[in-house]
């Protein structure tokens, strides 16, 4: 199944727009071009989009993304540098999101403390 550059940016969650992006940015070397020199996207090229997506909403550089996206071309030989990437990636979302569960604590405890003043004022 084809879609357009349209169907495949709403799919994943992102703008037109940032899909031609990532396509200049050298992101997405496989896609290819229909009539006129319109995008064709594919189930595969919406499986490597939904994978840049979560690499750079994790916080992934541009630059890291395009670095993942060439040892993807290199070939199986590239592999242990693609799983230290990811591995790396996947410490700085560990990390990320301790620092956010102490965030949500102190949120739930002033929120405990709120409710606690509320219901002592309301007695």
């Amino acid at each position: 199944m084809h879609v357009t550059i349209q169907e495949a940016a709403t799919r994943v969650g992102l703008t037109a727009h940032t899909l031609r992006y990532y396509e200049r940015e050298g992101l997405m070397p496989s896609l290819k071009r229909g009539q006129h020199g319109i995008r064709v996207f594919e189930e595969g090229d919406i499986e490597w989009l939904q994978m840049i997506r979560c690499l750079r909403d994790t916080g992934m550089p541009i630059s890291a993304v395009r670095r993942y996206v060439e040892l993807c071309a290199e070939g199986d030989h590239t592999l242990p540098d693609r799983i230290e990437m990811l591995r790396s990636q996947k410490h700085s979302v560990e990390q990320q999101m301790a620092e956010m569960q102490g965030y949500l604590k102190r949120i739930d405890d002033k929120l405990a403390y709120y409710c606690c003043v509320l219901d002592r004022t309301s007695a």
